[in-house]
């Protein structure tokens, strides 16, 4: 046991030892030890969780008698409920797409997607920024692989030129807005580069873009009408649609494929029946929330206006944008000082970010006003000339 202690201490003296925060919700605020503070750390992006409104429409619509808590056991057994053959066919129907196959989570899916997919045979070419779970999902996986520099598509072309005829599938893997920079890949460059390579399949995870992008908040996919381009398109439901789970968009042999060989969905009891409902439920719902969409776009631009020309090479283009401080004590200290002011901003440090680039990862949703979207610039003006 002496060396997780001495670990731990370790991790306490370079400012990066965690504790999971008790935390109560209101609305768009966040209640911690006593004190109420704006939420501005959620992934609620278009502030629907603790919409009353929609849960009370939700509870009257439901048949208690019919509501199951529990699926009992994996989708290949008996916890494939109709539910989950009318949340596909919806998705699918959606995007305009063969086929949508739902998991248990955003991990589930990149964690069990790419090891199902690939084989010694196979090379992964992924982001360098590709969140923790594509990550895990790589080490489990059997092929090779190589990080491209972030959003540097020029080496990422010159890696694919150089082995596509090594290898019988190139995996390109990239999220469509990142989760930690809230900046953007280049999504037709990607798609114009595997229209060049027989062999080259797309991997794109929306989780920060499904329900704020796009004309029914379908992603940057659909904003760029290229839903049809990606061969795995990944989508979580527990950010902006209030809910749990994930899933992918993809074809009818890659559905049939990862039914058979994804250890995360054959090996995991099925999520609850009533989680669905919900999920559904908000399907119905987001396509026609463009004002807050358009809400949410606006106030992003405005605090990135106030805050890009203070991130150096990192910049957001998006309602995820990051404040660079540096090292993880003055992030540390500089989230202490907002949540007495009345923000609950939370320090982004290592391994979750590259050394020397702690931050506050400010995470803004559609509940947030103007003027609290001022008086946030105001505070962090301050806060820049203190620190």
């Amino acid at each position: 046991m002496g060396s997780f202690s001495s670990q731990l201490e370790q991790l306490s003296q370079q400012g990066n030892l965690r504790r999971l925060p008790e935390i109560d919700s209101d609305g768009r605020y966040a209640i911690r030890g006593g004190m109420k503070m704006l939420n501005l750390s959620s992934n609620d992006y278009l502030g629907l969780a603790d919409n009353r409104a929609l849960k009370e429409e939700f509870f009257h619509s439901l048949n208690p008698h019919e509501c199951r808590f529990s699926s009992t056991s994996s989708r290949l057994l008996t916890g494939n409920f109709p539910i989950y053959t009318r949340l596909e066919n919806q998705l699918a129907e959606l995007y305009d797409a063969e086929c949508a196959l739902v998991f248990n989570s955003g991990y589930h899916a990149n964690s069990g997607i790419l090891p199902a997919v690939t084989d010694n045979r196979s090379l992964i070419l992924a982001d360098k920024l590709v969140h923790a779970s594509i990550v895990d999902g790589i080490g489990l996986s059997k092929a090779r692989n190589i990080r491209y520099r972030h959003n540097h598509y020029e080496q990422l072309e010159r890696l694919v030129a150089e082995n596509s005829s090594q290898y019988d599938k190139i995996f390109i893997v990239t999220e469509s807005i990142f989760s930690m920079d809230g900046d953007e890949c280049d999504l037709q460059r990607l798609v114009a580069l595997k229209k060049n390579f027989h062999n080259i399949y797309l991997y794109v995870d929306e989780a920060h873009a499904f329900g704020v992008r796009g004309p029914q908040g379908l992603g940057c996919a659909e904003e760029q009408k290229l839903t049809r381009k990606i061969d795995f398109l990944v989508c979580t439901f527990g950010k902006a649609a209030a809910s749990v789970g994930a899933f992918v968009i993809c074809s009818n042999e890659i559905k049939e494929y990862l039914v058979n060989k994804m250890r995360t969905l054959i090996f995991t009891t099925a999520l609850p029946p009533i989680n669905l409902e919900w999920t559904q439920f908000m399907l119905h719902k987001i396509p026609f929330m463009h004002s807050r969409r358009e809400h949410l776009e606006k106030i992003s631009k405005k605090l990135r206006n106030a805050l890009n020309p203070l991130n150096g090479d990192i910049l957001s283009s998006s309602h995820i944008i990051p404040y660079v401080l540096g090292n993880s004590e003055r992030a540390i200290t500089a989230a202490e000082r907002l949540q007495r002011e009345g923000f609950y901003l939370l320090p982004v440090r290592p391994p979750t970010v590259p050394q020397g680039s702690s931050r506050l990862r400010i995470s803004l949703n559609a509940e947030i006003t103007d003027t609290e979207i001022e008086q946030l610039i105001h505070a962090l003006h301050n806060l820049q000339t203190d620190l």
